[in-house]
């Protein structure tokens, strides 16, 4: 495997290798890495089960360099979050935890997670995975994969990209369909899905501070560009372009059926419709406006114990082995996610698919993890949902912001 010019021994391999094997104590038992084992040279890392055998090697070559055994531990993805904030405190859980940037506000506010030091690995990675890793200023996650939604596009129905929301809706029209275009919503709406259209409109739910930390005072979804995508929002539902009657199912079915042309949707569904036999090609989302539509980017990284005791082998382990282009790569097979780290991700687009969803992602801003974003989850997807069914696009949108201001205060 490769490793980064920023190598083991690049810094210090004795002397770190010492202060490692001197500092390191148990942090895991068996609920945490299984059998009785010499702490004082193993690091417990949770990951996701579907991801052990992609780190393997990175662990083996770790553990022949430094002598410092890496105890891989799969977990349940849905157990993985509360596990770790339930056991760090109590010195049982694990070194290292795999997880979501999402996760931050929580894992911070419970003080369970330890900042992580790049060094000159920093510039490496995409910008919206660095951005997404630091919160209220300071890196906590080594990130490995970013996750956005894109276009999926018929080519055979519609061989050209849309240039516009509209442009979208007439193609697929000119196709012969009476829908052109699906995206998931259902009874309470889904505003991750809407949300590259509401920023189209310059509403973004918080606005950021000069180190462009989401700033939870700002809530700018209460702004003209908010109630401009509410009232387009209900004009689009009317029209039926929108329809809280497609839920996740009905619009891979319609899309796959070829009864629409564009799907708006993330890799995860790639390839139903190329199993399905759809000559899929991955676009930008096209503007409402003629500003940008930017999703959201979801990112998955490698968190540190704060309770860890062997935090300078935990954050060598992530910075030199994890966060290396053939490791990312390894990653990236097993989950086909764009890879976080620049070089992996431009050797992962050489599959147009990816290189699609990497172009839309150029333009996707991460999910805000600060705690305050529990307050809009909230509200959001009911009043969105409301509009596409006829509420009053104003009153409905007041009162989103209303209710999530009140919530957050």
């Amino acid at each position: 495997m490769k490793v980064n010019k920023k190598s083991w021994l690049a810094i210090g391999g004795i002397a770190v290798a010492s202060i490692i094997l001197a500092g390191c104590a148990g942090s895991g038992d068996d609920t945490a890495g299984g059998d009785d084992k010499d702490a004082s040279t193993t690091l417990t890392v949770w990951v996701d089960s579907e991801r052990v055998d992609a780190l393997k090697g990175a662990a083996d070559a770790y553990s022949d360099k430094t002598g410092v055994k890496v105890d891989l531990v799969g977990k349940e993805t849905g157990k993985i979050k509360d596990d770790f904030i339930q056991q760090a405190p109590t010195g049982k859980g694990p070194d290292v935890v795999m997880g979501a940037h999402d996760w931050l506000g929580e894992l911070s506010t419970n003080g369970v997670v330890a900042p992580i030091e790049l060094g000159d690995t920093a510039g490496d990675y995409l910008p919206v995975a660095l951005q997404a890793s630091t919160y209220e200023g300071t890196v906590y996650m080594l990130p490995y994969a970013v996750e956005n939604i894109a276009i999926l596009r018929n080519a055979d129905l519609v061989p050209e990209a849309a240039t516009s929301f509209d442009d979208m809706i007439a193609k697929g029209q000119a196709a012969g369909l009476t829908t052109p275009f699906v995206v998931q919503q259902g009874v309470e709406g889904d505003p991750y899905h809407l949300y590259p259209f509401q920023t189209a409109f310059g509403a973004p739910v918080f606005g950021t501070d000069a180190e462009g930390n989401y700033d939870p005072t700002d809530l700018q979804i209460g702004d003209q560009g908010g109630f401009d995508f509410a009232n387009w929002l209900g004009a689009q539902g009317a029209a039926g372009n929108f329809n809280t009657d497609i839920d996740g199912d009905i619009a891979k079915t319609k899309f796959t059926d070829g009864e629409a042309a564009f799907w708006l949707t993330g890799p995860w569904n790639v390839s139903a419709a190329t199993d399905a036999g759809i000559n899929v090609a991955i676009d930008s989302i096209p503007s409402p406006t003629g500003a940008p539509a930017q999703p959201f980017a979801g990112v998955k990284g490698f968190f540190v114990s704060s309770e860890s005791d062997n935090k300078v082998a935990a954050n060598d382990f992530l910075v030199n082995y994890i966060g290396t282009e053939d490791v990312q790569l390894d990653l990236f097979k097993a989950g086909n996610v764009l890879p976080a780290l620049t070089a992996a991700a431009d050797t992962a687009a050489a599959d147009p698919i990816i290189a699609g969803f990497q172009k839309v992602g150029a333009d996707a801003v991460p999910m805000p993890a600060i705690p305050a974003m529990g307050a809009v989850w909230q509200y959001w997807g009911i009043a969105e949902a409301a509009i596409i069914n006829g509420e009053d696009p104003t009153a409905t949108w007041q009162k989103l912001t209303d209710d999530v201001s009140a919530a957050i205060k």
